[in-house]
């Protein structure tokens, strides 16, 4: 693993379309000596739809907007409550494997949780994190040039219903659950700085240095 540093933008809460365009503009303009960075945010209520998504998975939107990206994985939803995290991992410079990252993006989330006697495991054929068969964490990514964006949307304390709306990650039926429910973190501040820390851990980073905003995103 490298022993480098992991910027941290706390963006509070964006729209997605911003977000999702400004980590794209990063991604394609970034270098060798581009510091890596993991966003922390919160989204208005919105539909993603992923880039092999199927139109059946999403049952009845309503009044929430869906919005086609360029990530992996099917529909899932985003609202206020819920942690979001983008790593922006040159993964190439890691000497990282696509499956390496993902291991380590749901392994964080699995320790994040032990604190709080929350059991939580990864599942090696529908990305994500699971307590008892219910999905707690969302996982896709996109990798262009060597390098990840997009990323995990943990359940924190939010409105679930909308999840109603969907097929869960393409899954009929699938059941979410959220940290509030099972004694874990009650706020996404709380839950941001626990996954922060085990995530920077688990890939190695010796150094955090943290961000206000997305102005400075593109240094």
């Amino acid at each position: 693993m490298q022993e480098s540093t992991l910027h941290i933008r706390h963006l509070g809460q964006q729209d997605y379309e911003s977000v999702w365009h400004a980590m794209q503009q990063y991604t394609d303009t970034r270098n060798g000596d581009s510091p890596d960075q993991l966003w922390i945010v919160e989204h208005p209520s919105v539909f993603t739809q992923g880039q092999a998504g199927k139109s059946e998975h999403i049952l009845n939107a309503g009044d929430i907007p869906v919005i086609q990206v360029d990530r992996g994985g099917q529909v899932t939803y985003h609202g206020p409550g819920q942690l979001v995290a983008y790593p922006l991992i040159d993964i190439k410079r890691a000497k990282l494997g696509v499956r390496q990252l993902v291991n380590h993006i749901e392994q964080s989330i699995v320790d994040m949780l032990q604190p709080y006697r929350i059991t939580a495991y990864a599942k090696a054929d529908a990305p994500g994190v699971y307590v008892n068969e219910r999905k707690i964490a969302s996982l896709g990514l996109r990798i262009r040039k060597g390098c990840s964006f997009h990323g995990l949307a943990l359940n924190v304390n939010m409105d679930l219903s909308p999840f109603r709306r969907i097929n869960p990650c393409g899954y009929a039926g699938l059941e979410m659950v959220q940290c509030k429910e099972l004694g874990g973190p009650q706020s996404v501040e709380e839950a941001g700085k626990q996954l922060i820390q085990t995530f920077s851990q688990l890939l190695g980073y010796q150094q955090l240095v943290h961000h206000q905003g997305l102005a400075e995103s593109y240094e």
